[in-house]
């Protein structure tokens, strides 16, 4: 490949081949986590749950009390058991 106006053409298409990979592996992934709900589900699961569950699992261990003391003062405040 040439250099066009101070671009490396080998360099400049090896980055392009490599994001087109990536986001064919992307896809290829959210497929699979598709695949992973929708088993769930048909085992009875409730989907909501689980990704609530996976959303507060990536939180650090204080952030989530704080979150989860702040919901309790919250629905305290509005009258909810």
């Amino acid at each position: 490949m040439i250099n066009v106006e101070g671009i490396a053409g080998e360099k400049l298409l090896s980055l392009i081949q490599r994001i087109e990979n990536l986001e064919e592996d992307r896809t290829n992934i959210g497929e699979d986590i598709r695949e992973v709900y929708r088993e769930a589900k048909g085992t009875g699961f409730d989907t909501k749950i689980i990704r609530q569950l996976i959303k507060l699992r990536k939180m650090e261990a204080d952030d989530r009390q704080e979150l989860e003391a702040l919901l309790e003062s919250y629905k305290t405040a509005i009258g909810m058991p």
